[in-house]
This record gives C-alpha cells, structure tokens and sequence, in this order.
C-alpha cells in the first residue's frame, strides 16, 4: 500500500495521529497545518518510517494557500491520491457570548477549510480521473450540542456540501471516491488550546477514545470504497438516538450538556487560544486524558456488518432514551 496523500490539521491531534498511521502504511505525506515548528518535528517522526514527508504551513481558511500547497505537493511530491480533511476550530461558549470575529473564523476553518481542500483535490483528480476525499465528520455534525454551537453547525454544513459533490461526481462518471469518517470524544490537545469563554477547562464527554482509533478509520476509508464510516458505538448511539426523540435530547443536554463539557478545575485567566493564531508548544496526537481514552472501538465492525450493528444500536438508543427519560422526568 503506498501513494501520497495530503493531510490538513496534521500538526497535532487527529491529524497527527492519521499521518503516522499512513506513513507507516507506506504513503508519502504532505502535512498542513499552521504552526511551522510543530509541522517539522511531525514531518521528522514520519521519515523514520522511510517515506517522503512534506510539512507545509497553511492556513485552511485561506483558499488561496490551500490552492498553494497542492500546487507544492504534485510539484515536489507528485500526483495527491489522497486528500484529508481533518483541520478543526471550535469555541465552548454560550451563543449569547460570541462575537461575530469568532463565529466567522471558527466556519472558515472547520466548514470552509473542508470545503476549500475538496475543491483544490477535486480539481487535480478530475484531470486523471482518479483520487479519494475523505471528510472527517462527528457524530456532532448529526446531534448538536450546547457551548459549541459554531462547531457543530460547521460540521453540520460539511455533510450538506459532500453529500452535494458526492452526486456530482456520480452524475459525471468520475471515478473519484468521496467519504465522511464521523467520530466521537477523541482525545487531542484541543481541549487545552479551543478558546473557552466558560470559566472551567473543557474534557471530551467519555467514551473518550485515544486519537489513533480515529486515524486507522480514516485510512480504512481512505483505501475501501465506503460511503461513510461511523466510529465507535457512541456515535452510532448519538446518530439514532437523535432520529428516534430528538426533543428528548434537547431536553437532556440542557441538563447535562455543560456539565458533560466542562471539567471542576478553573481555567487560567492566560489560557491559550488557537481560534486566530497557533498557539506554540511541542503537543502532539493526544492531549491531556490517556488516563481514561480507549485505544480501540468497533468501527471496523460497523462497516462490515452494518446490519446487525445498526439494530443492536437502535436498540441500545431507545433503551437509553428511556433511561433519560426516567431519570430526567421527561
């Protein structure tokens, strides 16, 4: 297995993790990201595998770069096979605290960035009539969640736009493969470096899985023709549970959504933000709850025995609709 694939995000995070997880399947990587130090050091891990790794700092909310950096890779690397959408931006605060600078930074990064890389892939596989895209999703782009709402509706918006191009490309016979991989609570540096309006540091509401789970579905989309991938059984749950009572869960996350989102500890008044610059520091694929993440998820089980999981999750969901519906008095 081998090729070359370009990698947005790929400084920290989920990023970091998906292209180690290619390198070591043989790919050459291009890595985008802002922070140019953290790209380099991410780009020296990758060659210890024997493949070509090309760090170059850009920022996904400029169409522009975007366009720029492909133009670099197919110039020194050669032809994209795969293109990754993983670059991300959220702010936890209430809508009532937003700031319009906010609300448009966080969609260009994490909606238009998505859609600004599709565009640049798109364009150079059209011309060889062959290539994947794979989008990565959240099982918050189908179950929105408060103090992150400029997140969710970003996420929600890139579905809207991939299930659009996704047509296109059928319509017009091409044979370029185009995938969401929705994810759950993963376990990255964003939650010390998201702007926080809060008061308290933000955690991932557990199940929380390490950032490799999500890397190796990533690279399972990227190689086997489906349409869409859901990883572990929380998003699943999240997905159907949200379809059977909807207005069941809006009632339960205002209970429990701030409380799920926010830790006990205070944030410090000089907490870092990366929401309009990178915020500097050797971080890397995973952030600050090794502790408590999984290292493994039945993703690979949801694609090829869609079925039978999907009934399990169905049931599970209206099972704990009616937990929640017990405990909260709905």
């Amino acid at each position: 297995m081998s090729g070359i694939v370009v990698v947005t995000g790929a400084g920290a995070g989920v990023g970091r993790a998906t292209v180690e997880e290619f390198a070591r399947r043989g790919y050459d990587v291009a890595l985008l990201s802002r922070d140019p130090d953290r790209l380099e050091r991410a780009a020296a891990s990758l060659r210890r595998h024997g493949v070509r790794a090309l760090p170059i700092p850009t920022d996904v909310a400029d169409a522009k770069a975007v366009e720029a950096a492909a133009d670099r890779v197919e110039a020194e690397l050669g032809p994209i096979d795969v293109w990754v959408n993983v670059a991300m931006a959220t702010v936890f605060a209430p809508v009532s605290k937003l700031t319009a600078e906010e609300a448009e930074r966080a969609t260009q990064v994490t909606y238009l960035g998505q859609v600004y890389g599709m565009m640049s892939a798109l364009k150079r596989m059209r011309a060889r009539n062959r290539g994947t895209i794979v989008n990565v999703g959240s099982a918050l782009a189908y179950r929105s969640v408060p103090l992150q709402s400029l997140y969710c509706g970003a996420k929600f918006a890139i579905r809207g736009f991939t299930d659009s191009l996704r047509s296109e490309i059928l319509h017009d016979k091409l044979d370029i493969h185009i995938t969401m991989v929705d994810l759950p609570a993963v376990n990255t540096p964003q939650f010390d470096w998201a702007m926080n309006k809060m008061g308290k540091k933000a955690q991932p509401v557990a199940p929380i899985y390490q950032p490799e789970v999500p890397a190796r579905a990533i690279v399972f989309a990227a190689t086997h023709r489906r349409r869409q991938v859901w990883v572990g059984y929380p998003t699943v749950q999240a997905i159907l549970a949200n379809r059977i009572a909807p207005g069941l869960i809006d009632r339960y996350l205002a209970k429990a959504g701030y409380s799920g989102q926010l830790t006990d500890k205070r944030l410090p008044r000089d907490a870092p933000s990366n929401l309009f610059e990178p915020v500097p520091g050797d971080y890397g694929a995973h952030g600050r709850f090794d502790a408590e993440a999984r290292a493994g998820s039945w993703e690979m089980f949801t694609d090829r025995h869609r079925t039978a999981f999907w009934i399990a999750a169905a049931l599970g969901a209206a099972t704990g609709l009616h937990l929640l519906a017990k405990r909260y008095r709905f």
